[in-house]
Parts: C-alpha cells; sequence; structure tokens
C-alpha cells in the first residue's frame, strides 16, 4: 500500500539488527509490534516466532492486521466469495460514491464515479453476508482487507488521504478489481488488537517489543482518513474540503506530549528486548531517546540512510 512510515522497505535492515541481538532462532519467542500500521514488520516475522502480537489504535490497520496476523489457516471458500463481489452491480447512492466522487456533486474526489459505486457496493454486500450468509471472522476480515487495499490502489491521491489531486490520475482511471490479500499459513495462534499502545502495554508480556510510533505531527487518522471511512462504514457528516470524520490525535505527534508518552510504554513493558525504529528528524532527539531507554535497560543505537518521504 501508498503508506507514510511503512517499514516494508527497512525489513533487511530491522532483522538483521533484531537478530544480531536476539540471535537467529525466535521459534519459542512472543513477538509484538505495537503501533503495527500496514504489518510490514509483524508479517515478516510471522513464521519464525511462536506468537506475534499486532496492534494499532487505527481501524484500517486493525482490518489488516487481522487478516495478515490473525489469519493462518486456508479459508476454502475465499475466491468464490471475491468472484462474486468482483461481478456485483454498482450502486449510485452509497456513502462513498455520495461523499468522495466528483460526479455526486460532493466537490471531492478521491476515487473516480465507478469505482466509489463498486466499493459502495463491495462494502454493503460484505456486511450483508455477515449477517445473511455468517461469514466467518477470518474471512470477514480478509475480505475487508482485500477491498481496502484494493481501494488504496486506484485512490485519486499522492499517498496520503488528507487531500486528493483536482485531476483524476491515470492510476486512478483505472477500473477497481477486488484483489485477495494472501496471507501467510502456519499453526499457529497470533493476537490483534484495536487499543492504543500505552494502555495495552499493561496487559502484555512477551520476549521482543518492536516499537514504530509516529515521528513527527502527521496524525495517521487524517492522513488515512478514508481507510477508515471503508472499514467501518459508518455514516458521519464529512467535514470540509477534504471529508474528514472526527478522528483521535495521538500524543506521539506533539513535542509536549511524545516524551511522557514514550517513557511510559517504556517503563511499563514487560519484555526482554525493546527495538524502537525512529527517524533523526523526528520529535525525540536520538539523544532523547537514549536517556529514556537507559533508565531502564542496556542501550545500543544501529542506524541506515532512508529517503524521507516528499
Amino acid at each position: 500500500m501508498n503508506y507514510i512510515g511503512s517499514k516494508h522497505k527497512l525489513v533487511p535492515f530491522l532483522k538483521s539488527t533484531i537478530h544480531s541481538v536476539v540471535g537467529m532462532d525466535l521459534k519459542d519467542k512472543v513477538f509484538c509490534d505495537i503501533f503495527a500500521g500496514t504489518g510490514a514488520v509483524g508479517r515478516n516475522f510471522k513464521s519464525e516466532v511462536r506468537q506475534i502480537i499486532a496492534n494499532d489504535v487505527e481501524y484500517y490497520s486493525y482490518v489488516l492486521n487481522r487478516n495478515y496476523i490473525g489469519n493462518h489457516r486456508p479459508l476454502p471458500d475465499a475466491f468464490d466469495f471475491l468472484r462474486e463481489l468482483n461481478a456485483l452491480p454498482l450502486i449510485g447512492n452509497g456513502f462513498i460514491f455520495s461523499n468522495y466522487c466528483a460526479g455526486s456533486g460532493s466537490g471531492r474526489q478521491y476515487f473516480s464515479d465507478f469505482n466509489g459505486k463498486k466499493i459502495d457496493a463491495i462494502r454493503q454486500k460484505i456486511e450483508e453476508w455477515k449477517k445473511t450468509r455468517g461469514l466467518s471472522e477470518d474471512l470477514y476480515f480478509y475480505l475487508l482487507a482485500s477491498l481496502l487495499e484494493s481501494a488504496d490502489r486506484v485512490a485519486n491521491t499522492a499517498s496520503v488521504y488528507g487531500a486528493f489531486l483536482k485531476q483524476v490520475k491515470k492510476t486512478a482511471q483505472k477500473e477497481l478489481i477486488l484483489e485477495p490479500a494472501d496471507f501467510t499459513l502456519n499453526e499457529n495462534e497470533h493476537q490483534v488488537f484495536n487499543k492504543n499502545s500505552n494502555e495495552l502495554i499493561k496487559n502484555i508480556t512477551g520476549d521482543i517489543l518492536y516499537l514504530d510510533p509516529p515521528y513527527n505531527q502527521r496524525q495517521y487518522g487524517s492522513n488515512y482518513h478514508m481507510l477508515n471511512t471503508i472499514a467501518k462504514y459508518e455514516t458521519f457528516v464529512p467535514n470540509g474540503k477534504t471529508g474528514l470524520p472526527a478522528y483521535s490525535r495521538s500524543l506521539y505527534c506533539s513535542s509536549a506530549s511524545v516524551l511522557s508518552e514514550f517513557e511510559s510504554l517504556i517503563k511499563n513493558a514487560s519484555f526482554k528486548y525493546i527495538f524502537l525504529s525512529y527517524n533523526n528528524e523526528g520529535l525525540m532527539s536520538v539523544d532523547n531517546v537514549k536517556t529514556i531507554m537507559q533508565k531502564y535497560g542496556k542501550y545500543s543505537l544501529a542506524a541506515t540512510k532512508y529517503q524521507r518521504f516528499k
């Protein structure tokens, strides 16, 4: 997905660093990715460890991780459901088309009219099936995750949903095709949460805690509001030109609160190893991080160059 802060490209660096500290054999370890985002890091450790604990306060992230981390057994009828969803007739008065497509007169253009109508048709049908066909939780979140990723591929934005483009770009002109959000199969049970990380940390334990909090003032609730809107599919009055819903603001995105939030998280963590990914241009300085982490254990630093988002 187009996702600011995704660690997909940094996975080799992260894995080599974690292995150099913890060792190569992690099969008896519990690995927690507590600011999981799209789940890129947890997915890469899923087959190596005994259990993944994945968490994020944003609901779209919960949907993705509930599928990619929580699902670990085959879903026999999944492709039949995907085929039915792809063949649905369009809906012309759904929430996404009515509020986020130019043809509705909303003044917003996050999706082409066709794709907005198709998103509505698929999203409504998934919810209907949950009630009438008794979709399992595993299948429900698999279908929702497939929709989120497929919709993101044809979004008329510049990677984030804080604003839409005035003209429909080429990729957004393509017809939305619902593609499978295939996950890694294994025998282990995993846990997925949709909670505030500083609250959840008080109720979980494990071996490896991986932290990837926001670095700056960008709020994920606003930058990815469209994914939350599709995932929750609740009725509300979109606010302003960008159509924002009400959203929670992270204390990690404020210079006034980030240090106390971070220290509280470290202080309450019942994990032997704690790894933090952070940007040297973030709200916390390297010295801030070092001072806090040294209070609670042995500290070391590994660094790599990474292209900033533009």
